[in-house]
């Protein structure tokens, strides 16, 4: 009876994080995303990763915004509406914040993602298609007033 008590606890603690995800199984689905994202124009790769509260996240590991042979650790945030952040690093900043694992349509959703183009914020949701292919969407307020970047994963991963 002590051993059951306690598997209950740890399945208790280690799922309160989502609330959504309530098996084994889900878990699992939840964390396919997880590993190195290259977009399929290659001019960006994006590390997903699940921080402490479950959530999901996207931070830049590698970048070619096609001006030249400026090297990566020197672009800055320099669009940013914050002028206190124009001075971060675009690489290792994250992109992708708050995309929370939904069973039930095997999706990734209520994201926000950044657009270092622009300085702008908008709302994200992930999916994967049968090909593997990750497609990941900003939009604004509806999901068909937006864009698409499609990832491949990275062998490295």
């Amino acid at each position: 009876m002590t051993n059951q008590f306690l598997i209950s606890f740890l399945s208790l603690l280690l799922f309160t994080g989502n609330p959504q995800l309530n098996t084994h199984a889900d878990v699992a689905a939840a964390d396919v995303i997880l590993g190195k994202w290259q977009a399929i124009e290659n001019n960006i790769i994006v590390q997903v990763y699940k921080d402490e509260n479950n959530e999901f996240k996207g931070k830049i590991v590698w970048f070619n915004d096609g001006e030249g042979n400026k090297k990566m650790a020197v672009w800055t945030d320099k669009r940013n509406p914050d002028p206190a952040l124009r001075s971060r690093k675009i690489l290792g900043m994250n992109v992708l914040e708050k995309l929370v694992y939904d069973p039930k349509s095997n999706s990734w959703e209520n994201g926000i993602i950044y657009d270092a183009k622009n300085g702008r914020h908008w709302n994200s949701a992930a999916s994967l298609n049968k090909d593997g292919t990750l497609k990941v969407k900003g939009y604004w307020h509806f999901k068909f007033i937006g864009r698409t970047m499609t990832f491949r994963r990275l062998a490295d991963n």
